[in-house]
């Protein structure tokens, strides 16, 4: 598996809850055409290594004709430069197409693919999605008393012992301090913000050179302590802080806001330690490189379980958005909150993540702008999905 982005996503974070090919479909009968809602005839299921694929139509994924499949394109065509074998011709055909538009963007796809419904092995087709996103988090290059939590390169010799120290460890073992001498990235001034980084396994920082000056860089995933990955949430939850039910990021924030003196303790349940490279951003409006190998797009990139939808495939999301603290507190007070807005819409899968696995399982990239944390890190919804495959 080759994983640019490795992720614990939310759900491991709170502790709710770590690419294969097969060959194309049997051969159907002639597409249909543009607003079809039956399946072509001589479509049968699909079975992949842990889902299986049932033939729908184009009527059956709820919302298909509110949304606006041109916000996807860019997506698709970003995966059609690492094109699994069963999209060649597909892929060919959506780079030929010209002047795509919303409307032309929609009769591509009603030709040239085919709905499925994603379901368990069993039939299940009920499941759920979480959200990610790009942290976004002020740091410093030098050490300082605002700004004394490092982000630490691999240290030379991280292979020559598995596995290397635990979290713990690090902060407290001479030898594990003098590996990491010298491999500091840069400085944050959180601790939070530094395990937020590792959970995400990548994010942006704005960095305050010594000579005073800030630049935007991203830092990428490069590497972990082979230690297994425990959840701080789980933790908590176990600790009687919150409910399973109440566990999320917001919650964890809140929690070491009010118990300052526990911080450490909490980050050492967890042993795993993340290590990162910085890379350069030349293109703030390009999101950073899925496990598919290409960049993510916000509100149309998800990772998934590859063994049941193959990276690169366009996917048909119908769930709802998370609810905020407005609707929150207004259930509090006994009112009636807004109900929640439908989130039916067409994504494709690009990424991947140690918490995604199962069937019908999605994490959706909210990007990095403002509120795409808040949204992230309540996002914990039903989702039913379908799969959009290419005709033979």
């Amino acid at each position: 598996m080759r994983v640019l982005l490795k992720r614990g996503h939310w759900l491991a974070m709170v502790g709710l809850l770590a690419a294969c090919s097969t060959a194309p479909p049997p051969a159907p009968a002639p597409a249909p055409t543009s607003g079809s809602s039956a399946p072509a005839p001589a479509a049968a299921p699909i079975e992949r290594e842990n889902a299986r694929w049932q033939p729908a139509a184009w009527s059956d994924l709820p919302g298909w004709g509110a949304d606006t499949p041109i916000h996807a394109w860019p997506a698709l065509l970003q995966s059609c430069a690492k094109p699994a074998p069963a999209w060649t011709a597909a892929c060919a055909s959506a780079k030929s197409l010209a002047d795509p538009t919303d409307a032309r963007v929609r009769d591509w796809l009603q030709r040239t693919l085919q709905p499925f419904r994603v379901t368990a092995p069993d039939g299940n087709g009920d499941g759920l999605i979480t959200g990610y996103f790009e942290p976004l988090v002020a740091a410093s290059r030098t050490r300082s008393k605002t700004h004394g939590v490092p982000l630490h390169g691999p240290p030379a010799a991280l292979g020559a012992r598995r596995p290397w120290y635990t979290r713990a460890e690090i902060d407290a073992l001479p030898a594990a301090r003098a590996a990491l001498k010298g491999r500091e990235i840069a400085w944050v001034a959180d601790p939070l913000d530094a395990l937020l980084l590792q959970v995400q396994g990548s994010g942006r920082l704005v960095v305050t050179e010594p000579d005073g000056k800030s630049r935007t860089v991203r830092l990428a995933y490069a590497g972990h302590n082979d230690q297994p990955y425990q959840s701080v949430g789980r933790w908590l939850v176990e600790r009687g802080a919150f409910t399973l039910e109440q566990a999320s990021w917001p919650a964890i924030k809140a929690w070491a806001r009010a118990n300052p003196g526990r911080v450490s303790e909490m980050l050492n349940a967890n042993p795993r330690y993340v290590f990162f490279r910085e890379e350069p951003l030349a293109d703030p409006a390009v999101g950073a490189v899925g496990a598919q190998g290409v960049p993510l797009t916000p509100g149309r990139s998800i990772a998934v379980d590859p063994r049941a939808v193959p990276y690169g495939t366009p996917v048909w999301l119908d769930t709802t958005e998370p609810q905020l603290p407005a609707a929150n507190a207004a259930r509090a007070a006994g009112g009636a909150p807004p109900a929640a807005r439908p989130l039916q819409r067409l994504v494709l899968a690009q990424d991947t993540g140690s918490a995604i696995t199962g069937a019908v399982r999605a994490d959706y990239f909210w990007g990095w702008t403002e509120g795409a944390e808040d949204y992230a890190g309540r996002m914990k919804q039903p989702l039913k999905m379908w799969v959009l495959w290419p005709r033979p």
